[in-house]
């Protein structure tokens, strides 16, 4: 009975291991007929193969399947797949809910065949690949939740019969494609129980945004940016009280922000920059208690900063940049906003001081101030800003520059410091004002432009390692370029245009290390600005706030520079853009420019370069601007290059310079021509020799003939003397008639 009964126990324990294996093996059972359409989709895909090779697709990599082995999700993302979708590859897959290949490299379009069988499709995800074509007339299936078909090369209108099967829809995402015609309204009438997503970003789409956001009751984030929207901001949307996201910017809507707004409670993100809107910013925008990211750069904004702003004590960035506003900003208080990290009121109209109160918003990393009209000094309390990296106060009424760089270069996180054009007349801070200098250890964009600031140099800046961008053009500068500015290992942009510098172009800036050689990826600076360096226009805004993609640069132009362009600068092939315009430069175009194979842009004009413009700037590809006019060079313009595609205006100003695109063609060099043709006569004793010889020789024979004349007693010698001169005189009187004949036949032409 025991040993019955211990086996009884055995194969129950036994049974109870093999029970998962039973089970995955009843639940894994693949069907033959989608093995085969998975591997009729994998066919059509290139490197990296699947490696799809076992019986079962139930196990393949990517693929799940339902207890009765039917295929119900295809998750292959990010796989480097490359090559086309068949259209009835997937066919097959009826009982699939989940696809996603997203950030692959399939191509191909999305015909209403691939839909047709999928009708339990719930999510697709096909983002980030090379499809293209129109959207076929519907979505899948009445169970589709979320559609991801963003960063394609989808074209054409999207047809208001594609959401008539949306009824479960939350998200829709067709962000960067080339979609056209209206932003499709109707996907609210359809979707509305259950939308909680709309992107329509980076597009085509034009027009006005019709009525019917409104009815998304359960939307929460609306994206259309970067589009050719136009109208007023429509009404109904304010009635989408959940919406805790609008991003409009890049469009061309106008018209006065409804008080309504105040009804979106949830609103966490506005983002309408860059658009026409005008008028006030709505006076209780401050009753949106979520708001954390409110943006409108570059509108037409006007009116005063609301007070009831700084009740949002949940702000962490203000950016109202490059609007009409004004008032006195300084009776603000700020102190509330505790989590503001970045705040931007650049180009309006405000007056007063820096408010006091900003020095108590701890989280704040960046300021942007400049173009205003704000007035008196910079005060030591900014030192309580522990994490400030961004400040840009310039072009404002502020006084004592040495006094604001004696603070602030105690601002130990300080990376971009901006205090261009307002310290009219005040000395450049020198050395002996910064004793004992030891600040901005961590400084990588400094710009003190367009002030008047008289003096040279200083050498304390020699001491900022991390510096990468310095602008100092505008100024009063005097003497020489210091060689050391050549030793900062991080600097790769240069600007000190409009100086009166003199002295010679320092051989030491040709080894600036940063444009000597392309650092490998790893080296590469990721570091990104909290706002824009250059906010001015909106040409500027296209650039990245990313360090590394700012243009290589060196900027002399407007100075008293003398002396050769070194050859040495052939080492910076780095370099993108070279200014050294209006200056006295002497000497040649260096042969060496033609190294420098990044280059853009180049400016020689308005200086004394002579002789020829070289050849070798042919290999320069990437010219996209070039100008040598106002010099001294000469001879044809190299043909055949890149050269020919520029104004005539490049090359303005040199008389002697000639060929396309100059209208005076050049003339060939007959001299040379005739040269050439009588070395080639020898056989008939005509044979070209240069006036120095043939002067020479006569000299020589008279100097001869006075000397031993009267020694020549001999007639045997006398009647050899003679017959020797009357065939040199024969010999030149050949060579002098040809003379002749050249110089009348050039003169006749």
């Amino acid at each position: 009975m025991l040993v019955q009964a211990y086996n009884l126990i055995a194969h129950a324990f036994l049974l109870f291991l093999l029970f998962p294996y039973i089970i995955s093996t009843n639940i894994h059972d693949c069907k033959q007929t989608e093995r085969s359409s998975l591997r009729s989709f994998a066919s059509t895909l290139s490197s990296p193969p699947l490696n799809w090779t076992s019986i079962d697709c139930c196990r393949w990599k990517g693929i799940t399947c339902d207890q009765d082995g039917w295929v119900t999700r295809l998750l292959l993302p990010s796989k480097g797949l490359k090559g086309g979708i068949s259209p009835t590859s997937l066919a097959n897959l009826t009982h699939l809910t989940h696809l996603n290949l997203s950030h692959n490299s399939l191509y191909g379009s999305l015909e209403t065949r691939f839909f047709l069988f999928l009708n339990r499709l719930e999510i697709l995800d096909l983002s980030y690949n090379h499809l293209s074509g129109e959207l076929p007339l519907s979505l899948p299936s009445s169970n589709i939740r979320i559609v991801d078909l963003s960063s394609n090369h989808f074209f054409g209108s999207i047809p208001s019969s594609f959401f008539h099967q949306g009824s479960n829809l939350t998200s829709f995402n067709v962000s960067n494609n080339t979609f056209t015609g209206y932003v499709p309204s109707s996907i609210c009438v359809h979707s509305s129980p259950s939308l909680r997503l709309l992107d329509f970003s980076s597009n085509v789409f034009n027009g006005s945004l019709a009525p019917g956001l409104g009815k998304c009751s359960k939307l929460q984030v609306f994206r259309a940016s970067h589009n050719n929207l136009s109208g007023l901001f429509p009404e109904d949307i304010y009635n989408a009280t959940k919406l805790e996201e609008i991003a409009l910017p890049l469009n061309s809507l106008h018209g006065p922000i409804s008080d309504k707004i105040v009804n979106l409670t949830n609103l966490a993100i506005l983002d309408l920059s860059f658009n026409h809107f005008g008028h006030d910013v709505p006076l209780n925008l401050g009753k949106l208690s979520k708001l954390k990211f409110v943006t409108f750069d570059f509108n037409n904004l006007e009116g005063v900063l609301p007070p009831s702003l700084m009740n949002c004590t949940n702000l962490v960035e203000l950016r109202l940049g490059s609007n009409n506003l004004e008032g006195d900003i300084s009776m603000l208080d700020f102190s509330r906003l505790s989590q503001l990290t970045k705040l931007d009121l650049r180009m309006n109209n405000f007056t007063g001081t820096i408010p006091v109160s900003l020095y108590s918003c701890s989280s704040l990393k960046a300021i942007g101030l400049a173009s205003n009209h704000l007035e008196g000094q910079i005060e030591a309390e900014i030192l309580s800003l522990k994490s400030l990296s961004f400040l840009s106060l310039s072009y404002n009424r502020f006084t004592n520059v040495t006094g604001a760089m004696k603070i602030l270069m105690n601002c130990k996180s300080l990376h971009a410091l901006s205090l261009a054009g307002f310290y009219e007349g005040e000395g450049m801070p020198s050395d002996d004002d910064m004793v004992d200098f030891d600040g901005f250890q961590n400084l990588r964009a400094l710009n003190l432009a367009n002030s008047n600031l008289y003096g040279q140099i200083p050498v304390w800046l020699s001491k900022l390692k991390n510096l990468e961008i310095l602008l100092m053009d505008g100024n009063q500068i005097t003497g020489p370029i210091p060689s050391w500015l050549g030793t900062l290992p991080r600097l790769f942009y240069i600007s000190l245009r409009k100086n009166r510098i003199s002295g010679e172009f320092p051989k030491q800036l040709c080894r600036l290390p940063r444009l000597l050689h392309e650092p490998i990826a790893s080296q590469l600076d990721q570091y990104e600005f909290e706002l824009h360096i250059f906010p001015n226009t909106i040409a500027n805004q296209t650039l990245t706030q990313k360090l590394y993609f700012y243009p290589t640069t060196i900027d002399l132009s407007e100075n008293n520079i003398v002396g050769d362009i070194p050859t040495e600068i052939g080492q910076l092939q780095l370099l993108q853009k070279l200014d050294l315009h209006s200056n006295n430069f002497s000497g040649v175009i260096p042969n060496q420019i033609s190294n420098l194979k990044n280059l853009e842009v180049l400016n020689l004009c308005m200086n004394h370069l002579s002789g020829i413009i070289p050849s070798s700037l042919a290999s320069l590809h990437f010219l996209k601007e070039f100008n040598a006019s106002y010099n001294n060079l000469e001879g044809p313009i190299p043909t055949g290059t890149q050269l020919q595609s520029f104004n005539t205006s490049s090359f303005d100003g040199n008389p002697k310079l000639c060929g396309a695109p100059l209208p005076n063609k050049c003339r060939p060099n007959k001299d040379t021509d005739a040269d050439n043709k009588n070395n080639k006569d020898e056989g008939n004793g005509h044979q070209q020799l240069p006036w120095f010889y043939i002067f020479t020789v006569l000299g020589f024979i008279v100097g001869f003939w006075g000397v031993c004349g009267s020694l020549i007693i001999n007639n045997t010698w006398r009647y050899a003397y003679f017959q020797f001169m009357d065939n040199l005189k024969d010999r030149l009187y050949v060579m002098i008639t040809i003379r002749i004949n050249t110089m009348k036949i050039r003169l006749r032409d």
